[in-house]
């Protein structure tokens, strides 16, 4: 008989009937191991990563621009991961007439690509919205979001000013709500329908039939505001559906072992690193267990107060208020922003260490990394940094540096989203309206 990613071993047990599911075999897959045997890709994944402060141009900028670049001091953590990473430099966010919110418009620009008028104006949707909205419509989760910070205040997505995406912060809470009573493990031998969700699923079934009989009764505008409140709903029901229905094997999804202890909180850098890879690591697996296909993650937090053992201030009051040193800059600012670069490292290598078909969970992934300012001595807007991680399924070349010239950040984030498949001629507004994407990194 033919073999499929969908055949199941069918049997009898105490006269009722039983079926076990097949691992995710070679068979199921093409001779390359890039695709399904039937001609279906492999998915792939969005991630946003995010870290506080920007940088120091003269010891975080290669001076090689293209393929191999050399690996500053700030940098040199990336020794592992730097044929994974894309470094655009040169990027400037621009706010035009607005004000420069300091540590709120970088940010927010490069995830909208429009500049806030005032604190807490949120413009548009964040890019991992807008992507989850077409590619994180089935799984279980829309989106993930989690911040090693402890504040849920540590977040830069949002659908709307009211409606900001609020992270997990306790690793703890974060590995019951990915793989607590909920979780169906695609790879177990029986399937059995969480009552809990077959209730939710039931309500809100006859919640939506319900509202339909209203639509003949109500007029225009009420009935737009109908039609929003049931695409919510739709989508609620795509994930009840998802969680209703037998997975499909992954070989890579293994459940991590429960996490039972909490990381001490407070800023000090060591507890931040510490609390930032246990959530990475729960990242990792709930996104080869197909749990997203879009997720973020924040080290630290715009204007971050992450502290450094013995030293008497911590990073956004060092950034102002450090001298600078013999060597040319803010020693002790360096040493954070370092810590920051080693927290990005562990994620990039942790993506990269899952097998997935013939090759990794980072290669059929495309991760996206921005800061809040590029000099936050000055609160600069120009001369940022940012990076992508990851080829989206042989979508984009890696391993490079690409000095953009004062490029604004909205080109980047434009790239990412034509390489995710969204069908967008031009993105941002006023000066960072662009329709150019980075073309260096694309095949």
């Amino acid at each position: 008989m033919a073999l499929n990613r969908r055949r199941v071993l069918r049997g009898m047990l105490n006269g009722g009937a039983v079926t076990v599911g097949i691992p995710l075999l070679n068979c199921f897959l093409n001779t390359n191991g890039t695709a399904m045997a039937d001609g279906a890709k492999m998915p792939v994944r969005f991630g946003t990563w995010f870290w506080g402060l920007g940088i120091d141009q003269g010891i975080f900028v290669p001076k090689k621009v293209g393929l191999n670049y050399d690996l500053p001091e700030q940098i040199a953590s990336w020794k592992n991961i730097s044929q994974h990473v894309n470094l655009f430099t040169g990027l400037t966010a621009f706010r035009d007439t607005d004000p420069n919110l300091c540590h709120y418009s970088g940010w927010v620009i490069g995830m909208s690509g429009s500049s806030p008028k005032a604190g807490g104006d949120k413009p548009g949707e964040t890019i991992d919205i807008t992507i989850a909205n077409q590619v994180g419509r089935t799984t279980r989760f829309k989106t993930l979001t989690a911040a090693a910070t402890g504040d849920v205040r540590s977040s830069i997505s949002y659908e709307s000013a009211n409606a900001p995406t609020l992270p997990e912060v306790s690793p703890i809470n974060f590995y019951q709500r990915l793989f607590g009573p909920d979780f169906q493990d695609p790879n177990a031998p029986t399937f059995t329908p969480n009552p809990r969700v077959m209730a939710r699923r039931s309500v809100l079934s006859g919640v939506i039939d319900e509202i339909k009989t209203m639509e003949n009764e109500i007029g225009s505008e009420d009935k737009q505001r109908l039609d929003q409140y049931l695409t919510g709903l739709r989508h609620l029901e795509r994930q009840f559906d998802q969680q209703l229905t037998k997975p499909e094997p992954i070989a890579a999804c293994v459940a991590p072992k429960a996490v039972t202890s909490e990381p001490e909180l407070g800023g000090e850098s060591g507890l931040m690193a510490r609390r930032h890879n246990m959530m990475t690591d729960l990242m990792v697996m709930a996104v080869a267990c197909d749990q997203t296909r879009v997720f973020n993650m924040n080290y630290s937090s715009a204007s971050a107060n992450t502290i450094k053992a013995g030293y008497e201030k911590p990073h956004h009051t060092t950034t102002h208020e450090e001298p600078i040193g013999e060597h040319g800059y803010q020693e002790n600012a360096a040493w954070f922003l370092r810590r920051s670069m080693e927290a990005w490292a562990y994620y990039v290598e942790a993506f990269s260490k899952m097998k997935e078909g013939d090759g990794t969970l980072l290669d059929n992934a495309l991760i996206y990394a921005i800061t809040d300012h590029g000099y936050a001595r000055v609160h600069s807007l120009d001369n940022m940094a940012a990076m992508t991680a990851g080829r989206a399924g042989g979508r984009v070349k890696t391993g490079m540096h690409i000095k953009t010239e004062g490029s604004t950040i909205g080109r980047l984030g434009y790239t990412v989203q034509r390489v995710m498949g969204i069908d967008v001629n031009a993105w941002g507004t006023r000066s960072n309206n662009t329709s150019k994407e980075f073309g260096e990194i694309l095949v």
